[in-house]
C-alpha cells in the first residue's frame, strides 16, 4: 500500500509540473503568433487553428505508438522521453522568430504530448478497478493545480518579456524529466508486459482494436465529442477574451487560474464523493449536463464578470472524464492499459484535428465585419451543443454497459533504472 501511494504521488507531481509548464504559455501563445501577423486578430485565429490541427495530427499519429511502446517497455521511459521532448520544444518556441518555426515547434509538442496518457496507464497499473475513477480524478486535480499557477505566472511574465514564459516552461519540463529520472519507479513489471504489436501501434489499427471491444467503442465516441468540445477553450479563449472583454494576458491568466482552482476542487475532491454515491454512469451524465450548460453560459456572457460567474458551473464537467475513464479501464486487461490510454489520446487527436480549426473559424466568422450574426461567443455555444449530443450518446451507451472486473497490475518493487 505504501509503494502504491508513493508511486501515485510521483505521477501526480509529474502531471502537475507538466500542466504548470503548459499553463505558463497558454495566455501568451496567441499573442506570440500575432507578432508574426502585424497584430491581426482574425488572421491569428486562422493560423492558430491551423497550428492546433497540426498539434493534434501529431498526437493522433504518435499516441498509439507510444501507448503500445509503454505496454512493451514500461511507462517510465515514455514519461521521461515526453518530458525531455517538451522541455526542448519550449526552448524552440522561445527562439522561434517566424511562422514556419512556430509550426515546427507545435508539431514537436504534439509528438511529445504523451505523458498524460502514460500517466493514466500508470495509475491504472497500480489502482484496483473500483478505485480508478477517483484515481483518474486525482490526475484531473493535478491538471487543475498546474493551471492554478501556470496561466497567472505566464500572464505576469509576459508583461516583462513575451518569450520569458516559454523559457520558464522549458525549465519546468526539463526539471520534471530530472525528477522522474531519479525517483519515478516503473509500474509495469516485465512479466505483465505485452509483445510489440505494430498493427496496433498505428491509429487505424488501434481504432480497429478499440472497435472489437464492443461497448468501449460507444464510450470512445463520447470521449471524442467530449474532447472536441474541450478544444474550444484552448483554441479561442485568449483571442475571445481579448476581443470581447479587452482582457490583457495577465487577466486571461488569472481567469484560467480560477478555472484551475475550480477544476482541482471538483476532480480532487468531489469525484471521490460523487462516484461512490451515484455510480460511474450517472456521474458521467451529470458532468456532461453541467459542461453543456457551462459552455452556453460562456458564450452568452456579455461581460467579464458574467464569464467568471459561470466558471464554477463549468467545473462540474470535470466529474465526467474520470467516471468515463473508470468505466473503460475496468474492462481492459492490465497489460493493455497503455494501449487503451494511447487510443484515448489518439481519439483526442482526431478531435484536435477538427476542433481548433472548427472553433477558430466560427470565432473568426462571428466577429468579421460581414458576419450575418455578430456573436463572439458562437464557438462556445456550439461546444455546448456538442456536449449535449455527447450526453445523449452516453445515456444510450452507459445504461447497457456490462460489468467486467479485471485484476489490477502489481507495482514493480524494483528501484528505477538509472
Amino acid at each position: 500500500m505504501q509503494k502504491h501511494t508513493a508511486a501515485v504521488r510521483f505521477v501526480l507531481i509529474t502531471v502537475i509540473l507538466d500542466m504548470l509548464a503548459l499553463g505558463v504559455v497558454i495566455p501568451v501563445l496567441p499573442n506570440l503568433l500575432k507578432t508574426f501577423l502585424n497584430g491581426d486578430t482574425v488572421q491569428a485565429a486562422h493560423y492558430y487553428g491551423a497550428a492546433g490541427v497540426l498539434w493534434a495530427a501529431m498526437q493522433f499519429v504518435f499516441s498509439p505508438l507510444l501507448g503500445v511502446l509503454s505496454d512493451r517497455f514500461g511507462r517510465r521511459p515514455i514519461i521521461l522521453l515526453s518530458n525531455a521532448g517538451l522541455g526542448l520544444d519550449y526552448v524552440l518556441m522561445a527562439l522561434a522568430n517566424s511562422l514556419p518555426w512556430f509550426f515546427i515547434a507545435r508539431a514537436v509538442s504534439g509528438i511529445c504530448a504523451a505523458s498524460v496518457s502514460s500517466a493514466s496507464a500508470y495509475i491504472a497499473d497500480v489502482t484496483p478497478p473500483e478505485k480508478r475513477a477517483a484515481a483518474f480524478g486525482s490526475i484531473g486535480a493535478a491538471f487543475g493545480i498546474g493551471f492554478v499557477l501556470g496561466p497567472a505566472l505566464g500572464g505576469t511574465l509576459s508583461a516583462v518579456d513575451m518569450r520569458l514564459p516559454f523559457w520558464i516552461a522549458g525549465g519546468l519540463s526539463l526539471a520534471n524529466f530530472c525528477y522522474g529520472y531519479f525517483v519515478l519507479p516503473e509500474s509495469l513489471p516485465p512479466e505483465r508486459r505485452s509483445s510489440l504489436d505494430w498493427k496496433r501501434a498505428n491509429p487505424v489499427g488501434g481504432l480497429i482494436w478499440l472497435a472489437r471491444h464492443g461497448k468501449l467503442l460507444g464510450l470512445a465516441c463520447v470521449h471524442f465529442l467530449n474532447s472536441l468540445a474541450h478544444f474550444v477553450l484552448p483554441a479561442t479563449f485568449a483571442l475571445y477574451a481579448g476581443y470581447r472583454y479587452q482582457w490583457s494576458p495577465k487577466e486571461i491568466g488569472l481567469t484560467l487560474m480560477a478555472v484551475g482552482v475550480c477544476s482541482a476542487i471538483v476532480q480532487g475532491g468531489l469525484v471521490r464523493k460523487v462516484v461512490p454515491a451515484l455510480g460511474e454512469r450517472r456521474t458521467l451524465l451529470l458532468g456532461l449536463v453541467f459542461g453543456a450548460t457551462g459552455f452556453v453560459l460562456y458564450g452568452l456572457a456579455a461581460t467579464g464578470p458574467w464569464f467568471v460567474a459561470a466558471v464554477p458551473i463549468m467545473a462540474i464537467w470535470g466529474l465526467g472524464g474520470p467516471a468515463m475513464q473508470g468505466l473503460m479501464s475496468a474492462r481492459i486487461d492490465g497489460h493493455e492499459q497503455g494501449k487503451l490510454q494511447g487510443m484515448l489520446s489518439s481519439v483526442m487527436g482526431v478531435a484536435g484535428m477538427i476542433g481548433p480549426a472548427l472553433f477558430t473559424q466560427v470565432f473568426a466568422y462571428s466577429i468579421a465585419p460581414e458576419a450575418v450574426w455578430h456573436e463572439p461567443g458562437a464557438a462556445f455555444i456550439l461546444a455546448g451543443l456538442i456536449l449535449l449530443g455527447s450526453c445523449t450518446l452516453a445515456w444510450k451507451v452507459a445504461r447497457s454497459l456490462p460489468a467486467r472486473p479485471v485484476e489490477p497490475a502489481v507495482l514493480a518493487a524494483s528501484a528505477p533504472d538509472a
